[in-house]
């Protein structure tokens, strides 16, 4: 196998700068080992004007056969045609791949200590590679691939034999990519790109190989429009991981969005008990919110007794350890109770009063958005007149939690077609949302920065524009009753702001006001005469048609590829929406992507 990296300079930058960036001497000629055989770099040609490096792996054809005998764990029959006549010593591919991380693993990084000015500059280059395997698509799929990157490619087709046209081109193609980017992002292209179009992997795709393609893949791929194509084939058409792939491109996406680590969004849940922060005064199974557990969501309001102190912490009923709320609700072994005289907790009440709300409107058709770990979609779900329910969150985590303690691997098909979990953004409108009677946001709106409540106004009233809205959140007034909650503290650690009763009315009413709804509040929890409920509700019903594109024209951005966490992973392409002019606002479509959906799946 051959590949050469050329680049042209000038005296003051000279091409042979390519030597410090790939870490080898132009004028040394040097080996290395690799499991397959031996790689040498060498440079044809180094000087101020131009400057090429290349690299020859000669793979030990007893090592191919001795690493990858036929199927499992050890290799793929792809890569042995025939135990000693194959075209792997010949054709790039993963063999290929793997030798250039190996050899060029500092350039790849971007690192140069000796001149840590030349990793991120940009710089004119000329890939040659002479056989390049494609399977499926010939010089087409190879232009989809890496023209989107800033390429300008050239893909010959290799004929089956000169000296007989007739018979027609080979599945090589002459691969030649001249452009002008970081030598970095070059070899992360061709790192995962090489085995993509040869569609086989010389090795056993193992789980860690997700962490690989999104190294590599950093900063384009999540953009790529082939991204669907690329995960699936890099990792070898397996469906787990691609579907984990596509998850955590997606998260990716919505980060960059919001200008946020993938991070700081995907942490709704802990990963271990001890991310409980030391705000959280307890932990409840039952909570609404997605997130981390909260001194709200925690806490289970109860009538004072004869001697007891004020209500708080100290005076609550802790729900039972190691019981799930969220199977109870949807296997209907334990009924709703009757409020503070049961000792419910106040994310019960919470649920109690959703249901009782979305019962009046005889919503059958339910979206809840901000879906956390799946209390609410499990209570749902034990609702007869409930034919569909709609779980949407940001975190892939919550969406992973929410499938597992909702069973739906194991959940009837009568069942299990009534519900379905998918990951998104609520600041970005999304077709999938629309159609519906019912909309919920349970304890979601104070986990927003208020810059981007109107694009959640918008996304959920302007756009998806159900007929009935309920939403809960906590009343700031009644925090003084906790009296282990700091003074000035928010119930959580990840809320923006908590309102008071005043603020929340004038909010509602004014949301109520622009997108055409009718608004009414009532308390949720153990009313205090003095602050009022913990919680507070507002049930929206919608009155006016939807706003035409004038009342609601502003400025547009676009983004795409939300995933879904059953097993029928969607592609979804770019569609501009207008958006309010306090805000901006995304649609996405939905377009199934025929390349990444496996035959005969089914929606869980």
């Amino acid at each position: 196998m051959f590949v050469s990296i050329s680049t042209t300079g000038t005296a003051e930058n000279p091409a042979s700068d390519l030597g410090f960036l790939l870490h080898k001497h132009p004028d040394k000629v040097q080996r290395f080992t690799t499991a397959h055989g031996t790689a040498h770099v060498f440079y044809p040609e180094s000087g101020e004007q131009t400057c090429t490096a290349a690299l020859l792996l000669e793979i030990d054809p007893a090592a191919l056969l001795r690493h990858g005998r036929g199927k499992g764990r050890s290799g793929s029959p792809d890569l042995a045609l025939a135990e000693y006549v194959n075209d792997r010593p010949y054709a790039a591919s993963s063999l290929l791949a793997v030798a250039l991380r190996t050899v060029f693993r500092s350039a790849m990084k971007g690192e140069c200590p000796h001149r840590p000015e030349l990793p991120g500059r940009a710089m004119p280059l000329r890939i040659v590679l002479p056989s390049v395997p494609v399977a499926g698509g010939g010089p087409e799929l190879v232009d989809r691939l890496f023209a989107p990157l800033g390429w300008q490619v050239g893909a010959t087709p290799v004929p089956l034999d000169e000296s007989f046209p007739e018979w027609g081109d080979s599945r090589y193609v002459r691969l030649e990519l001249t452009g002008t980017l970081r030598l970095a992002d070059a070899l992360q292209h061709l790192y995962v790109l090489l085995p993509v179009l040869d569609g086989a992997k010389h090795y056993w795709v193992a789980p860690d190989e997700v962490d690989k393609l999104l190294a590599a893949g950093q900063g384009w791929l999540a953009d790529h429009p082939e991204r669907a194509l690329i995960t699936r084939r890099y990792l070898s058409r397996r469906w787990s991981l691609t579907r984990l792939a596509m998850e955590r491109l997606a998260l990716a996406r919505l980060a960059e969005a919001d200008d946020r680590e993938a991070e700081e969004i995907d942490n709704a849940v802990p990963d271990t008990p001890e991310e409980v922060t030391a705000t959280d005064l307890t932990t409840d199974p039952s909570t609404d919110s997605g997130a981390v557990l909260s001194v709200d969501a925690a806490a289970t309001p109860v009538r004072p007794v004869q001697g007891s102190p004020t209500t708080g912490p100290e005076s609550i009923s802790e729900p039972e350890p190691g019981r799930s709320t969220v199977t109870d609700a949807v296997t209907g072994t334990e009924a709703d109770g009757e409020g503070a005289e049961r000792g419910e907790s106040l994310a019960a009440q919470r649920r109690t009063a959703i249901l009782a709300a979305l019962a009046r409107t005889g919503a059958a058709r339910v979206l809840d958005l901000g879906c956390g770990q799946g209390e609410l979609v499990g209570a749902l779900l034990k609702e007869p007149r409930v034919t569909e329910v709609l779980g949407v969150d940001v975190s892939s985590r919550a969406l992973t939690i929410a499938a597992r303690r909702l069973r739906l691997d194991r959940m009837p098909e009568r069942l299990a077609s009534r519900v379905r979990l998918v990951q998104g953004a609520l600041t970005y409108t999304d077709a999938r949302l629309k159609g519906y009677d019912a909309a919920v946001l349970c304890e979601v709106i104070e986990h927003l920065d208020l810059p981007r409540l109107p694009a959640l106004e918008y996304a959920v009233f302007g756009a998806a524009r159900p007929a009935a809205v309920v939403v809960t959140t906590p009343n700031a007034e009644y925090n003084v009753r906790w009296e282990t909650l700091p003074a000035g503290h928010l119930r959580h650690g990840d809320h923006r702001f908590e309102w008071n009763r005043a603020e929340f009315t004038a909010w509602a009413e004014q949301v109520a006001d622009s997108f055409g709804y009718t608004v009414a509040f009532e308390p949720v929890g153990p009313v205090d005469p003095e602050v009022g409920a913990p919680t507070q509700l507002a049930h929206f019903r919608i009155t006016e048609p939807a706003p035409t594109t004038a009342e609601t024209a502003g400025t547009t951005a676009t983004t795409d590829n939300t995933t879904t966490i059953d097993n029928a992973i969607t592609d979804r392409t770019d569609a501009d929406r207008t958006a309010t002019d306090r805000t901006t606002a995304t649609d996405r479509t939905d377009a199934p992507s025929n390349d990444l959906a496996p035959e005969g799946s089914a929606h869980r």
